[in-house]
């Protein structure tokens, strides 16, 4: 009876061993999760910055197209209070998806500012202009490469957490899957970029 409860007992301590190891490989990849969106929060947070100093560009050259400047303004502030909320929880699925959605609707505001100031060459010549675009674009770039590292980390955070016997940790313990930060519109991204020298 005694060799028995002595077993019994050092299988339970090698589960609960196991488990600790579980729990703590998944605080570990939710925290790579963490991680990488802070470095989409800062990329985002100069994006948000730039924003209104390029309406207020615009606006000089632009005066009958105050509405388009103010959705692009509106636009930002939306996708700005998605950012913070999603900050506070990166890992939240919904939170990300809110954020996913403010962030393409900022994309097509901006995507209608850009295709007006064609209609103004004064606009497009001007160099304060140009160069908050050359920042925005350079900008644009960092997002994207921290969303990838983003997304690589929510992709290893998930797969960890649904192989077994981890779900079985994951699930009591309160570890939810995380959500990818997705583009809104795939096909607009996946279009060829056109260059213009003029």
């Amino acid at each position: 009876m005694t060799i028995a409860l002595i077993v019994f007992l050092i299988l339970l301590l090698a589960v609960i061993a196991y488990g600790v190891m579980i729990y703590n490989r998944l605080v570990s990849h939710r925290n790579r999760v963490r991680n990488g969106f802070a470095q989409i929060d800062v990329q985002l947070q100069r994006r948000y910055e730039l924003i209104p100093n390029l309406v207020e560009t615009a606006k000089s050259y632009m005066k009958h197209e105050r509405e388009t400047l103010t959705q692009v303004i509106e636009a930002r502030n939306q996708a700005k209070a998605a950012e913070e909320s999603a900050a506070q929880q990166p890992e939240n699925a919904a939170r990300m998806r809110e954020l996913a959605q403010a962030e393409g609707g900022l994309g097509q505001a901006l995507g209608r500012l850009f295709a007006l100031s064609e209609n103004y060459p004064d606009l497009k010549a001007d160099g304060t202009m140009r160069d908050l675009m050359e920042e925005l674009s350079s900008t644009e770039n960092k997002v994207s490469f921290a969303r990838q590292h983003f997304n690589d980390a929510v992709m290893h955070y998930n797969t960890y957490r649904e192989q077994f016997p981890n779900i079985m940790v994951a699930l009591p313990t309160g570890f939810q899957p995380a959500q990818q930060l997705q583009l809104e519109e795939p096909e607009a991204a996946r279009q060829p970029v056109r260059v213009s020298f003029e």
